[in-house]
Parts: C-alpha cells; sequence; structure tokens
C-alpha cells in the first residue's frame, strides 16, 4: 500500500513539474517562428502572407525600405491572421522592400523579453514585382470586314490617387504599359502575336483575312520588367463575328472533290471484295457436293 502511495505521489509531482516547465517555457516567449513567408501582390493590392496559423501566440509585422528604419502596419500587431494587406504601406512604389513576421504574446499578455522570434521575407519591389491582372476587352468588326478593332479596358489597381479616384495600370505606368495579342482563326490552330503600345488595338488586312472569325487573348505587356514580370495574367477568350461559309468555301472544291472521290474508290474497292468472296463461296459449296457419291437404293 505505501508503495502504491509513493508512486502515485512521484507521478504527481513529475506531472506538475512537467507542466511547470511548460508554463514557464511559455512565459519566457517560446513561441514557434513564422514559415513559408512570401508576398502575394494583384495589380498592387499587396499582401505578405505565412504559416502557421497561431493557438497561444501572436503574430506582429514590420516593413521597410530597404536601409530605413522599420514600421508596423496598425492592423497587423498581435494578430491572429496569417496575412496581412500592405497595400497601402509600400508608398513609394519602385522602393525595395523586406518584411519581417515576429511571433509575439497574445494581446494582454506581457513577456520580459526584448527580442521575439522572426523570420523576414524576400525582397519586393511593387512596381516591378506586382502581377498585372487579366485585362477585359470588346471586339468591333469594321463594316467592310476588313479590320478588326479591339478595345482593351485598363485593369484598376488598389491604389488611389489624391481625388481618392482608384488608379488604372495605365496611371501607373504609362508609356511602358503594352498589350500583347495572341489570336488565330477561329478553324484554326494557328497562332499570330500583335505588341501594341494602345489601348485599342486595331488588325488590318496585314493580319487578319476579311470576314474570318478570329479568335483573341490579351495581356498586359512591360518590356522593361525582367523576363519573367513582363507579362501579365492572360484574359478570357473571345471570337470575332465572321461571314457564313458554305462547305465549298470553307474547304475549296478541289479538297471536296478529293474527298468524294475517296468514298466512291472505297466503295468500289468493297463492292468487288464482296464479289470475289462470294463467288469463291459458291465455287467451294459446288466442289463439295459433287464429291459426295450417291446413296444406294
Amino acid at each position: 500500500m505505501e508503495r502504491v502511495i509513493f508512486t502515485t505521489l512521484c507521478s504527481a509531482f513529475f506531472f506538475t513539474n512537467c507542466v511547470s516547465v511548460a508554463l514557464f517555457a511559455l512565459f519566457l516567449g517560446d513561441y514557434p517562428k513564422a514559415q513559408n513567408v512570401s508576398w502575394l501582390s494583384i495589380n498592387f493590392k499587396t499582401l505578405l502572407m505565412w504559416d502557421p496559423k497561431p493557438s497561444n501566440y501572436s503574430y506582429t509585422v514590420e516593413y521597410s525600405v530597404i536601409g530605413q528604419n522599420r514600421k508596423k502596419n496598425q492592423h497587423c500587431i498581435r494578430t491572429m491572421e496569417t496575412e496581412c494587406d500592405l497595400s497601402n504601406s509600400l508608398v513609394d512604389l519602385k522602393a525595395i522592400y523586406s518584411a519581417d513576421v515576429l511571433s509575439e504574446p497574445l494581446r494582454g499578455v506581457n513577456s520580459d523579453r526584448i527580442e521575439f522570434p522572426h523570420t523576414s521575407s524576400e525582397r519586393f519591389t511593387p512596381y516591378e514585382d506586382t502581377l498585372i491582372g487579366r485585362p477585359e476587352f470588346k471586339i468591333e468588326v469594321s463594316k467592310d470586314k476588313r479590320k478588326i478593332i479591339l478595345y482593351v479596358e485598363d485593369p484598376l489597381t488598389a491604389l488611389f490617387n489624391e481625388q481618392n479616384q482608384q488608379r488604372t495600370i495605365r496611371d501607373v505606368f504609362a508609356d511602358e504599359l503594352q498589350y500583347k495579342v495572341t489570336f488565330g482563326k477561329a478553324t484554326s490552330t494557328g497562332k499570330k502575336t500583335k505588341i501594341s503600345a494602345s489601348s485599342e488595338i486595331e488588325l488590318d488586312t496585314r493580319d487578319v483575312d476579311p470576314g474570318v472569325s478570329y479568335c483573341f487573348n490579351v495581356q498586359a505587356y512591360i518590356p522593361s520588367r525582367r523576363t519573367d514580370k513582363q507579362l501579365g495574367e492572360l484574359s478570357q477568350r473571345q471570337c470575332s463575328p465572321g461571314d457564313d461559309k458554305s462547305v465549298f468555301e470553307e474547304y475549296g472544291i478541289g479538297v471536296i472533290a478529293t474527298f468524294i472521290l475517296l468514298i466512291i474508290i472505297i466503295i468500289v474497292v468493297a463492292i468487288g471484295v464482296t464479289v470475289v468472296c462470294y463467288r469463291r463461296r459458291r465455287n467451294a459449296n459446288r466442289s463439295g457436293k459433287e464429291g459426295v457419291p450417291l446413296r444406294s437404293v
């Protein structure tokens, strides 16, 4: 009995000490570091993202232009979220930024630590690194059907001017913004490309055949960027109307005549093979009957 009591007391003492050590470690601020810290930016809507979701601790984001003092975004101080919107904080679009995600105590919890575990991001320049989203565009065919005009709508950004008007990517990139058009006949897999400095893209008889339906994709193109950042997202595919053509106009008389002749040859050959097989079978049946002896009466 004494042995059982002694064992129980030892176990309780050991458990109490383990809990005490864990609480002491938490009190000292032994918080996990943020992982997978990365930038996600589309049309200057810029988020800093990381893992994992916190439980008994929080995150604080600090950012700065390289070489300058670090700042904090008021919405990302001791937060339980795993992302921070820095769109309005990165004011100088051509500056090079870095950010740190600090693991800190929960709001209202004090700690004696001076420095907390942190994870740094890669460097980020909004002007060079934000992805340009897919543009919308409309198609217009001239009355004589010799021209196709694409009217591209410059995508809006997450930025606003002094009059609180939302800026477009054209407002930001000005003459550096171009558009790349990829197009081809609706009935063909062949593709062509055209680069335009304007949001109004005109294709004439040097680019398209009159009255033919063409399908288009458009994407922003910024040649001043490094190669892997030059092209934006590809737009939805849209096709222009075309003239309704007869089978003869679409494929040509020569192709259709060849196709018909081929069908006739196949039919003739099939008939010939059938006739030959029938005759051979009939001859074989006759030979078999002649070789059978007459039954005795």
